[in-house]
């Protein structure tokens, strides 16, 4: 008997309950996906824009958003087109537009949609097919193409869908490109459109991975040919898990085929083994039981979300956050490596770094979440570049190298850090803080009413920078710290004269306070979080 579904959110929640079970449900999903036709509010988040495949992500969905962006490129106004790197529509025309997908249900379908309709309009497109993140962001600047569209909600479940548009600089689009996108879109929503779809003339397609690889060894930020030596003539193991998403089969292509490389979970799974495909700690086990088994000197273990643009590494000793990759990144792009610059972070990240860059001279940026604000330290001819870039939630880029975030680069980076220091990353990571101080950064947060989402609780939490500002003392379980600095590109962040620091910031979406703390040592974690908490409660009189 065939189960009947009101929609496709009750289908997703049979699927995902039991993923092997119902995996023939994407049938019907599939159905609603083509055939419903309920506007969505489309919103570009930190991102893209992402919804639930059938439910918001829906062909005709995916169409009005691809006519909004035709629409914007008609216009040609001026703004937009500077913030996109192109002259105007014609310019776009003959530069072309990149169009791929990552391994998502019905990802080649979405893609189709969306090189019909600008193909239709005159547009030339190159197929990427299956593709990572950041080589649709490097393939732009080898082709000089205008623009790509990536259809990927990146490390969302597998019910979601997801739509990445990158201007010509290869960049995560900003504000000025979003917001005509949404505006036009939603416009088109309130109208109940629903644009015909158009097939391709013809596809042309592109091989992302080759121009990657071209990228990297242009660009000189990672060498190739000392990570491609280490791998083969050192005593190592290398365990990469590509969660079934699609970075898989990019190392072999980059490094080469060797049987010290061990790769994990490279088989087709659009529901991805019923796990929430991210680079999380508990995803970490498998490639953990690899790296304790092996017997090698050198081992490193990685785990990259399905579009690849995040990344988190292990050895056998321990994981490693981006909070201390990023930190090693620095200090190995610029102490070993000698690569001039600043050092860029988002505002919740380890203080690892500035310990580092303070001692070193150099000056630290701290912007908002959203690696869409590490652009102004990332293009050639910044006043201020950047040596690395990274956030907390697993993104990094470095000197001289794309301007969106890059789980590949993740990976040579680190064969290269073992390569040249000849240390495992824990080792070169111990020298580090027994250098510049040990730090221990972990995150939390707290539910509030929902009458308090959005605007009004950033009001109210407002007041917690006014009541604490430079030179306050704060009691930290018995203890009295003094606030030595007071960040507000996100929040409030509160940074003590010892080196820890407590950050509060209300979510944009949802009704929650998220508390990003750092403490000195493991045992004050649990009281710097009390103190974040406290805080909270007394602004919002809870």
């Amino acid at each position: 008997m065939v189960q009947e579904f009101a929609d496709a959110a009750s289908c997703w929640k049979a699927i995902l309950s039991d993923v092997r079970r119902n995996r023939d449900l994407l049938s019907i999903i599939e159905k609603f996906a083509r055939e419903n036709m309920a506007p969505v509010k489309v919103v570009f988040g930190t991102s893209g824009w992402r919804g639930e495949i059938g439910t918001d992500f829906t062909f005709n969905n995916v169409r009005i958003v691809t006519s909004a962006i035709i629409q914007m490129f008609r216009e040609n106004r001026p703004s937009v087109m500077q913030a996109m790197g192109v002259s105007g529509l014609e310019d776009i025309k003959k530069r072309g537009v990149i169009v791929g997908h990552d391994n998502r249900f019905l990802g080649r379908d979405f893609a189709m949609e969306v090189i019909g309709l600008l193909q239709k309009e005159g547009i030339r497109t190159w197929y990427a097919g299956e593709a990572a993140t950041p080589e649709f962001s490097t393939g732009i600047v080898m082709l000089n193409a205008a623009c790509s569209i990536n259809l990927t909600p990146s490390h969302n479940p597998a019910n979601y869908g997801g739509f990445k548009f990158n201007p010509s600089d290869g960049g995560p689009a900003g504000p000025e490109i979003t917001a005509e996108i949404e505006e036009k879109a939603n416009r088109m929503m309130a109208e109940f459109a629903q644009p015909q779809p158009a097939l391709p003339d013809k596809i042309e397609r592109v091989d992302l991975t080759q121009l990657y690889i071209d990228y990297i060894i242009e660009r000189g930020t990672v060498d190739l040919g000392k990570v491609r030596d280490f791998v083969n003539n050192e005593d190592c193991i290398v365990c990469i898990d590509n969660v079934h998403g699609a970075t898989r089969g990019r190392i072999q292509r980059i490094i080469g085929e060797s049987g010290k490389i061990k790769y994990l979970r490279t088989e087709d799974d659009y529901l991805f083994g019923g796990v929430a495909p991210e680079p999380s700690p508990r995803n970490m086990e498998g490639v953990e039981k690899v790296l304790r088994a092996g017997s090698a000197a050198f081992k490193l273990g990685v785990i990259m979300d399905p579009d690849g643009d995040r990344i988190r590494h292990a050895d056998a000793a321990m994981q490693i956050p981006m909070n201390y990759f990023g930190a090693m990144a620095f200090h190995f792009l610029h102490v070993v490596k000698g690569f001039p610059g600043v050092a860029v972070k988002s505002v919740g990240t380890s203080n690892l770094l500035n310990a580092i860059a303070d001692k070193l001279g150099v000056p630290v940026r701290e912007t908002k979440v959203g690696f869409k604000n590490f652009r102004p330290y990332m293009i050639r001819d910044a006043c201020e570049r950047a040596v690395v870039v990274f956030e907390e939630s697993d993104g990094v880029s470095g000197y001289n190298h794309t301007l969106e975030k890059d789980a590949l680069f993740g990976v040579l980076l680190a064969i290269e850090m073992m390569a040249v220091t000849g240390k495992n990353l824990s080792g070169y990571l111990k020298d580090i803080m027994d250098e510049f101080g040990y730090y221990y950064p972990d995150r939390s947060g707290i539910e509030v009413d929902r009458s308090l989402a959005g605007e009004e609780l950033g009001k109210r939490l407002s007041v917690i920078r006014e009541k604490y500002k430079i030179g306050a003392s704060v009691d930290i379980n018995g203890s009295r710290r003094t606030v030595k600095d007071v960040i507000t590109v996100d929040g409030a962040k509160l940074v003590f004269d010892d080196g820890s620091w407590l950050m509060i910031r209300p979510s944009g979406t949802e009704p929650k306070v998220r508390f990003y703390i750092e403490a000195r040592t493991e045992e004050e974690k649990k009281a710097v979080f009390a103190t974040a908490e406290r805080m909270t409660r007394e602004a919002l009189g809870m």
